[in-house]
């Protein structure tokens, strides 16, 4: 038994995890099949089977999952409620687009277990440091490769393992340490020694190296050299000297060097290897920004199609891909409603084979779940194909369930001049869709200047959704509008647009467009200046062009180059738009509003993102990342004995001339320990627009490179010096304890 389970393995509901339970697993109304589930010996790996005898088990870390939902809390186990009472189910939710696990327990009891238990274990994972991290995924290799199952591994086995940890190793090398850590000679490494063997064998020479440095005698740092280290290296200032002696409080293992207040290269590593000597600046990951201002002086992380999990052809309509979308932050989600059966309206993708969900759960779902992540303002965006009877049903479903958390009322009763910021719309969910009338004649009967995302799409875009019947558009836009609907709209009115011109003599604050992303584009390139300007005053909406039917998106920074604040994406299709999202929207407390530039919220600006070097406040930048090293980067083809050959590539996303590209060369055979030591150097015109991606790949001469990890931020979070990058999945969840080890320097460009 592992010392981090052991706390745990006195608690009652562990226990009846480690005993194990039949299990009810439920994929829809006629799927559902008894499971054996129990919690295995290392307290973090649950182990099932379908039967107790057999050969056949699957197994998953608690370190995959994000949470436990109690009760009917999924469509599957909502449509089975009548069959299984809420108190014997229960959801376990995996991290990122890894999907759930609907499950029933026999007894009440034995649900409530399962559900605190697993509880328990997610917090106590979430909580682990990095040493109990880097010593729990060690052991987790062992327990794989232990094939025998006796808790012992011969070098035979050990071998073996080193493959499967993408380890490509001399094998005389290996036996030399092999027998280092077998201290009995007894031919096999029981865990502690094999704990042993991995820490001889991920010795970090470059790190070594950058402690010889500045150490004089190259077994410790004393404080003022490791104060040294932070000045120089590590640019701090003033605080170094303070920093230094909290760096050896918290890093430090060795309670003798933390009383003569020095650091061992142990510490050393560990603290270049944690959250502070991550690339990533610490004081930008909670909330940093001012959030008074304006809505349209914000970056709104939002999502198109929101209720669809897969395409938008024969996909799924789900209430989790609205949960989802929700978790990670995003703020501004999509509902298109249609008149449904019953005088019920549906949620689903119009004219296409994608499944149907009911709008009133949709809003029951927003309600529980839009301010788990961020308490800051949600956008309901609605694109609205339903009669008017259906549209009071909605007005209605709207005001009843959500309550005061829809914002139908102005802030103090005034017309605004401006908009209102996320500060004072905090924890309220605020209706997109038209309005008769304006907010200032909110008497007036007449339909006037609507528009919604489809018909700006069919008036000027060529790109009409495939999926769109004209005929339903003749009736849509002879048919009325819901007065309670159109009551519910306050801050974001839906109209066509008419020009920049028009907008700056006649449009109200509280107006706002959708853009197809060609339309978005097109302007950008035409009327950088007037967009950028446009988008200080009110807000805009992007969206995918409808001939996207396998739900790809398109490249966000192009519209967050022209200040556009709602760059709808699709969030259910992972790759380089989402990881740039994520990027952007992974500072401020993951808050789902980033802060524009000060020169995108001014009116009257002169920016413009082709030319970024005739505005007055230019000061380009030059970067420098010398790429190191990599450690432990996870296999990309899991066949028998193959082992990547990586390469990093870092990649610029910003203003057109910023937009850049380099890559190291490729290392053969080798995904445990890497070493490039090649430097890539980048000019940045508009620093305050940058991000920028690290990929690691693995190279293939004769095919495409395979992807193996990224990490993207903004340029503005960058902590220079010497950095770990922790690297992410194509799915943007943290692959522990995969990354690259990098030195970065900005400088003025002379």
């Amino acid at each position: 038994m592992d010392p981090e389970a052991s706390s745990m393995e006195d608690d009652p509901h562990v226990k009846v995890m480690m005993a194990g339970s039949i299990l009810r697993k439920v994929k829809s109304r006629s799927w559902k099949k008894n499971r054996h589930f129990r919690l295995l010996e290392d307290g973090l790996t649950i182990w099932y089977k379908s039967k107790w005898v057999g050969k056949g088990h699957a197994t998953f870390s608690v370190t995959d999952l994000e949470a436990v939902r109690e009760g009917h809390q999924s469509e599957v186990l909502l449509n089975i409620a009548e069959e299984f009472p809420a108190e014997l189910c229960f959801t376990l939710v995996f991290h990122g687009r890894q999907g759930t696990l609907d499950l029933v327990a026999e007894s009440p009891e034995e649900a409530q277990a399962w559900i605190q238990g697993v509880r328990k274990l997610i917090h106590k994972s979430q909580t682990m440091d990095e040493k109990e991290r880097l010593d729990q995924w060690v052991r987790d290799w062992f327990h794989k490769a232990d094939k025998n199952k006796d808790g012992k591994m011969n070098f035979k086995e050990v071998k073996t393992l080193l493959k499967m940890m993408n380890v490509d190793m001399n094998e005389d090398h290996a036996l030399h340490l092999f027998t280092m850590a077998d201290k009995p000679e007894s031919g096999s490494l029981e865990i502690e020694q094999f704990v042993q063997f991995y820490k001889m064998l991920t010795q970090r020479d470059e790190v070594w190296k950058v402690f010889q440095d500045y150490s004089e005698d190259g077994e410790k740092l004393m404080l003022e050299e490791l104060e040294n280290f932070l000045q120089t290296e590590q640019h701090e200032g003033e605080q170094s000297s303070q920093h230094a002696q909290e760096l050896i409080d918290r890093y430090e293992p060795s309670e003798n060097a933390k009383k003569q207040g020095t650091m061992s290269l142990d510490g050393f590593q560990m603290y270049l290897c944690s959250q502070e000597g991550s690339i990533f600046k610490p004081e930008h990951q909670d909330l940093y920004q001012d959030m008074s201002r304006p809505l349209s002086h914000y970056f709104i992380s939002s999502s198109h199609n929101t209720y669809l999990l897969e395409d938008q052809l024969r996909g799924q309509s789900s209430l989790e891909a609205y949960i989802q979308a929700l978790k990670r932050g995003c703020r501004c989600v999509e509902i298109d409603c249609w008149d449904g059966g019953d005088g019920e309206p549906v949620v689903y993708h119009g004219h296409t084979l994608t499944s149907k969900i009911f709008f009133k759960d949709v809003i029951s779902t927003l309600k529980e779940y839009a301010f788990k992540a961020s308490e800051f303002p949600v956008i309901l965006s609605l694109e609205n194909h339903c009669g008017v009877e259906q549209q009071a049903v909605m007005a209605q479903y709207l005001t009843q369930i959500l309550g005061d958390m829809l914002q139908t009322t102005l802030l103090d009763g005034q017309v605004p001049q401006q908009l209102p910021s996320p500060q004072e719309l905090k924890g309220k969910i605020l209706l997109k869709a038209k309005k008769i009338g304006g907010l200032e004649e909110c008497l007036d009967e007449t339909l006037t200047d609507e528009g919604s995302d489809e018909e700006e799409m069919a008036n000027g875009d060529a790109e009409m959704a495939s999926t769109e019947d004209p005929s339903d558009k003749e009736s849509k836009q002879k048919s009325d509008m819901s007065r309670e609907l159109s009551d519910l709209v306050t801050y974001c009115k839906s109209v066509h647009f008419h020009g920049f011109e028009h907008a700056r003599s006649h449009a109200k604050c509280y107006e706002m467009s959708s853009f197809s992303e060609s339309k978005a584009k097109r302007l950008a390139k035409e009327a950088g200046t007037d967009f950028v300007q446009y988008n200080s005053r009110q807000l805009s909406r992007t969206y995918p062009s409808g001939l996207r039917t396998d739900s790809s998106n398109y490249n966000p920074q192009d519209m967050w180059n022209v200040g556009c604040q709602i760059v709808a994406l699709n969030f259910q299709t992972a790759g380089l738009e989402m990881d740039l999202n994520d990027g952007l929207f992974g500072q401020n407390g993951c808050c789902g509003y980033v802060l524009k530039p000060d020169f995108m919220s001014d009116g009257n600006t002169q920016f413009n993102p082709e030319k970024p070097e005739e505005w007055e406040g230019y000061k380009p930048l030059r970067l420098s990342i010398q790429v190191i090293s990599g450690q432990q980067l996870p296999k990309v083809n899991q066949k028998e004995g193959s082992i990547v050959d990586p390469l990093v590539r870092v990649e610029i996303y910003g203003v057109p001339q910023d937009q850049a590209r380099e890559e190291t060369g490729y290392i053969n055979n080798n995904g445990f320990n890497p070493v490039w030591n090649e430097t890539l150097n980048f000019t940045i015109h508009t620093p305050e627009l940058a991000l920028v991606r690290f990929v690691v790949e693995d190279y293939d001469k004769a095919s495409r490179n395979d992807f193996i990890g990224q990490y993207t931020l903004p340029f503005t979070c960058i902590q220079t010096g010497y950095r770990h990058i922790h690297l992410l999945s194509k799915d943007g969840t943290a692959i522990p304890p995969s990354s690259l080890f990098v030195n970065v320097s900005i400088s003025e460009l002379t």
